[in-house]
């Protein structure tokens, strides 16, 4: 008995909680949908409160806006929002679903049946030119692009991005435009911190964006030290509070290039170390700011080469290691020859204290022989002479 009692209080309860919820107490849709374009970039959708709600009653409006097949889901209480959209974020399925919602959650599940409106641009939207960019380093923005088709006649005007009536009210035309063969350009009067929107104009069709911010290519310098490169860049003079990211691009040895990716935080070295295995580096880089600043970026720089892939000089490790052997060698023999020559080199020499003493010790004697052999001479051999007594009567004999 107890357990059917709280079985029927439970019912009772989810009845009571539920019954807000029924399709039949859902308030009722937002009436007057439409929208109106303020300028080529801003778009203003406004619609009328509720019919049958008290005029004090306090409503809330979840807007889901469908674009490119994805759904972005806002609350609000005013009855109109309005939104930047550049060509390149409008297609055929961009739709504003907008309902009232009975609660003052915005998750509440209790809302009214949606109310559409499909948002179409008033001129048609063409890709009329391309490789936009704008020079980031200057007072004045100077920007070039090349025209996709050069038949049309193509007008440029630019305003700072933003909702505010000053901001589009100010509408510009292209300040100083010049021509370079297939490039055109002009220069806006902006600075670099101004967010900028373009509009692209022709009789075919028009065009709006924001163009790409760029800077010079970072110069990088590249010195050795302790077998590492040391790798630095000159900052750029834009955006001294950003952290950039430099990625670089490096042929080692002609190997397959690879990239590197350094982050640079703001107000720190910009430089990096990597190892060096003696050969040819070839080296690119590009630098782009981090998501907390106002997008920039530059192109790949030229190509900066450090090192050789020509064999190393080893004249010097050569000469390094074979006179030393060539003068130890040398030493060797010098000894050996002086130590088996020695007695030629340096005869021995008597000692004159010797004979001194000889001397005091037989005073006024007769100086004996020496005791050592000297030289003798050989007798020559003599033969006998005999001599005869020659008389006169023989030598008057010999001459008859």
């Amino acid at each position: 008995m107890t357990f059917t009692r709280g079985l029927f209080a439970f019912l009772t309860y989810s009845a009571v909680i539920m019954a807000p919820h029924c399709k039949a107490d859902r308030p009722p849709p937002p009436t007057g949908l439409t929208y109106e374009w303020l300028d080529p970039f801003v778009v203003n959708v406004s619609w009328a409160k509720p019919v049958g709600l008290p005029d004090d009653a306090e409503v809330k409006y979840k807007i889901r806006v469908v674009k490119n097949g994805k759904e972005d889901v806002t609350c609000t209480t005013c009855r109109h929002i309005t939104k930047t959209w550049l060509t390149e974020e409008l297609d055929s399925d961009w739709m504003y679903n907008i309902s009232t919602v009975g609660s003052l959650i915005c998750d509440s599940v209790n809302e009214s049946t949606p109310v559409s409106i499909t948002i179409r641009s008033e001129k048609p939207r063409a890709e009329l030119v391309k490789d936009f960019k704008c020079l980031a380093d200057s007072k004045k923005r100077n920007c070039s692009w090349k025209s996709v088709n050069d038949s049309l006649e193509l007008k440029l005007s630019y305003r700072v991005c933003g909702h505010s009536k000053e901001s589009i009210k100010t509408l510009r035309s292209c300040d100083q435009p010049y021509s370079s063969g297939t490039e055109k350009g002009c220069y806006l009067n902006a600075t670099v911190e101004d967010d900028i929107c373009i509009l692209v104009d022709s009789d075919a069709g028009m065009s709006t964006f924001k163009p790409e911010l760029v800077i010079p290519s970072p110069k990088l310098h590249i010195t050795e030290e302790n077998n590492k490169l040391k790798l630095s860049w000159t900052p750029p003079e834009f955006g001294k509070s950003c952290d950039w990211t430099y990625e670089i691009n490096v042929s080692e040895c002609n190997n397959d290039a690879k990239n590197l990716s350094y982050t640079v935080p703001a107000k720190e070295e910009h430089m990096t170390h990597m190892n060096y295995a003696h050969c040819l580096y070839e080296f690119k880089s590009k630098v782009t700011t981090d998501k907390t600043c106002l997008k920039v970026s530059s192109d790949y720089g030229e190509v900066v080469t450090y090192g050789t892939n020509k064999p190393p000089d080893r004249t010097l490790t050569v000469v390094a290691i074979v006179i030393p052997v060539i003068l130890f060698i040398c030493v060797i023999l010098s000894c050996y020859c002086f130590r088996r020559h020695s007695a030629i080199i340096c005869p021995i020499v008597p000692d004159p204290s010797a004979i001194f003493k000889e001397m005091m010790m037989n005073g006024n004697k007769e100086l004996k022989p020496p005791t050592g052999s000297l030289y003798t001479p050989m007798p020559e051999p003599i033969e006998p002479c005999n001599i005869t007594l020659v008389t006169e009567s023989t030598a008057l004999k010999q001459n008859s």
